[in-house]
Formats: structure tokens, C-alpha cells, sequence
């Protein structure tokens, strides 16, 4: 058996010095007396070869180090493993999980390879500003592979019934950062999905649905008169008067561009980039409506790009609307608040119904998804030609004086 006395004696040119305890151990002498280094000779189990393993060096590793290492080498290569092909597999594992990321990289790099997918800026920025405010300051420097439902319940609870638009986003957020991990191999499936069993039930859909502030339909053409052609004519109240005739969203409005425009069908067709169900939307255009682009066209000094454009020569910022139905103080249906752009295209939707009009044509002219499946399959025409009689009698009740 051997034993310290022993080892310390070896000289460089001795042979191996066979263990005696643990069948395969050897000390193999170094280039100073008294040093040396353990392996272990074994017969593979996996390849059928002849190897060695190395245990470390003497008399840094004991010589009892050695044999409790060794030990633990011969009952892997009992249960038919190679210890050797799994010290290699467990290397490459501590390097794997040595380059995870933390849950903020992670969001981050998730968010720089999506980025041509969202709709605008104000989106993209959007989509990691909620994350970096709700999510980030609990979990954001965690790795991914450690973290579990209960961690994103942490950061949800605050929101999840005082804000539950916002929370049920930060989660989907939270979901697909987790998804992007599991596809790149951080983890084996994202815990994302059993959150909302650690959280009290939320409010339902149409319990929280905010609704936004809305001029009454019949109060249009007193606001046409009274507000938007008292003053005179420029960019904002051009903008909010088309916003209104063609019922639709600020945003798809801020961005047109002349190339879009058929003055000689009297079509706007809205990019489907730039629409909230991603599908092109052909708008009907009534005599103001032209009226109102045909000054815009004898201004502008190209006839190209921007229809709107800002003093900085980029589209409108979204406020300004906004801040022209402020200033004139235009009440809403919601009480203590001003009207909304955007609630005008709910006025819209009123008068539609109050007036007969089908309830598909309206939520067409809208640009609204149809949601149900199958119902969505049968609709392969956008009614362009039905809708327009209707907007023509939109614009033409606004215009009421």
C-alpha cells in the first residue's frame, strides 16, 4: 500500500507506483523527488479502449484525495459509464451555463432580433420600457435558468389587478424572452405560462375595457362649425378633420404619404405595416376629404413623402392632437375629460349604428379584425364599394351646418 513515506522518496526516473488500495490507481513520479501525478487506468466500459484519467498532481492531491476520487471513478465505470467522457460532459456544461444570460440581456437581445417586426419606434420602445420598469429592477440580472414562476409573480403582483392591461403585456413580454431562452437552449421551456396561478383572477376583458373619451356623434357638426372651421385652416385642424371624415386611427393618419393617395378614384390605401391587423386598408374618400389633400398637394413643393409633416420635417408627434381638443376645451361622454382623437372614431361607430348602417360595414370602414375564425376566412373582399355611400353620408352629416 502505499503511503507518504513512500511517495516522498519517488525520483523522477522511477516507474509508476501502483496504489495498492484501488485497482488502476497509480502515482506517476514528477520531474522533482518527491511529486508526481495520479491516474487512473481503466478499461472503457463505452469505446472497449484502454484509458487513463488524470486526478490531479502530489502532493497537492493526497494521496487519500486520490483514492476517494478514484473511488468514485470505479462505481461510473461499474454502472457502465466512462467517467472520463463525463468529466468532458460536465466541462462543457459549466462552460454552457457560464454563458447564459441574464434575464435583462437576455429581454435585450430578444428585443434587437424582433425589431423589424414592430409596427413603429414608439412600439419598440414600449415593448422593453415596461420591462425594464417592472421587470428589471426584481429579476434583471438573474440568469434565465434560474428563474421560476414564482419570480415573475414577484414583479407581476404590483400591477396584476391595478393595472391588468399593463400586466397581462409585461407577462406575454416576460413569456416570449423566456420562449427565445428555451429555443436557444438556456432552459427547457419557459415557467411564463402558470404565473396567473400564483395571482388572484384578474378583472374580465369587458370589465376593464377603457373606454376613451368620446365627442357624442350628434354633437359633430356644432364642433365642425364651432371649433374646427372657426379658425383658420392649418396642419392640426386639417389633420383632427380627416382624422374624423375617414374614421380612422391618429397614427395610420400622421404617416401618410402622397403615394398613397388616388385622387382620381378618391382612395387612400393605408399600408398594411402600418395597420393594427397588419392588412392594407382601402379608405373612400368624400369631396372634403379631397378637398382637404388637394390644398395640402398646391403646398407641398414635391407631391412626394410626407402628406403632414412637422417643422423638423418628420411626421407629427401624436400629442398634437390631442393637445388642439385640450385647448379648446371639446367635452366628452366621459365625465371631467376632454375628447380624445381616438374617440371619434367610437362617434363614428355610433352614428353607424344609430343610423341603420350594418353592423359589418361600420367595423370594416373601422379596420377592426374580424375575430372569429371561420367567419374571417369567408371575408376575402373589403367592401370598398358598399362603404362608400356610407362615408359620403358620414361626411356629409359632419358637415351639416
Amino acid at each position: 500500500m502505499l503511503s507518504d513515506a513512500k511517495a516522498r522518496k519517488l525520483k523522477p526516473n522511477d516507474k509508476p507506483v501502483s496504489d495498492g488500495t484501488i485497482v488502476g490507481l497509480y502515482l506517476v513520479p514528477g520531474s522533482n523527488p518527491g511529486s508526481g501525478k495520479w491516474i487512473l487506468r481503466f478499461l472503457s466500459p463505452v469505446t472497449g479502449k484502454r484509458r487513463e484519467m488524470g486526478l490531479g498532481s502530489y502532493p497537492t492531491t493526497s494521496i487519500r484525495d486520490a483514492r476517494v476520487k478514484a473511488f468514485e471513478a470505479r462505481g461510473i465505470i461499474d454502472d457502465g459509464n466512462d467517467p472520463l467522457e463525463l468529466r468532458r460532459k460536465q466541462e462543457r456544461e459549466a462552460v454552457r451555463l457560464a454563458t447564459v444570460p441574464t434575464f435583462a440581456d437576455a429581454a435585450r437581445e430578444h428585443h434587437a432580433d424582433k425589431a423589424e417586426g414592430f409596427r413603429n419606434k414608439k412600439h419598440s420602445d414600449q415593448w422593453i420600457n415596461t420591462l425594464e420598469k417592472f421587470v428589471f429592477p426584481k429579476i434583471g440580472k438573474t440568469r434565465v435558468n434560474e428563474l421560476g414562476p414564482a419570480d415573475f409573480a414577484t414583479c407581476l403582483k404590483p400591477i396584476w389587478l391595478e393595472k391588468p392591461e399593463t400586466a397581462s403585456r409585461v407577462k406575454q413580454r416576460c413569456d416570449a424572452v423566456m420562449n427565445w431562452a428555451a429555443a436557444n437552449g438556456f432552459i427547457m421551456a419557459s415557467p411564463v405560462g402558470v404565473v396567473d396561478k400564483l395571482l388572484p383572477k384578474q378583472p374580465g376583458k369587458r370589465e376593464r375595457v377603457q373606454h376613451q373619451p368620446a365627442l357624442p356623434w350628434r354633437s359633430l357638426p356644432t364642433f365642425f362649425s364651432e371649433v374646427l372651421h372657426a379658425g383658420e385652416a392649418n396642419t392640426t385642424r386639417q389633420m383632427l378633420e380627416l382624422v374624423i371624415l375617414t374614421a380612422c386611427r391618429s397614427g395610420e393618419l400622421r404617416h401618410m404619404e402622397w403615394h398613397e393617395i388616388d385622387f382620381s378614384q378618391a382612395i387612400w390605401t393605408v399600408p398594411a405595416p402600418r395597420m393594427k391587423a397588419k392588412v392594407a386598408h382601402r379608405v373612400p374618400l368624400g369631396p372634403r376629404a379631397i378637398e382637404i389633400l388637394e390644398e395640402r398637394l398646391e403646398q407641398s413643393e414635391s407631391g412626394e413623402g410626407l402628406v403632414f409633416r412637422s417643422r423638423t420635417m418628420k411626421p407629427v408627434t401624436d400629442t398634437a392632437l390631442t393637445k388642439f381638443l385640450h385647448d379648446q376645451n371639446v367635452e366628452s361622454d366621459t365625465a371631467g375629460r376632454n375628447a380624445t382623437a381616438h374617440g371619434f372614431r367610437s362617434s363614428f361607430r355610433d352614428w353607424a349604428s344609430e343610423n341603420g348602417y350594418p353592423r359589418d360595414l361600420a367595423e370594416r370602414a373601422l379596420a377592426h379584425r374580424v375575430k372569429n375564425a371561420v367567419e374571417a376566412a369567408y371575408h376575402q373582399t373589403d367592401l370598398l364599394d358598399q362603404r362608400r355611400p356610407m362615408m359620403l353620408e358620414w361626411e356629409k352629416f359632419c358637415l351639416t351646418d
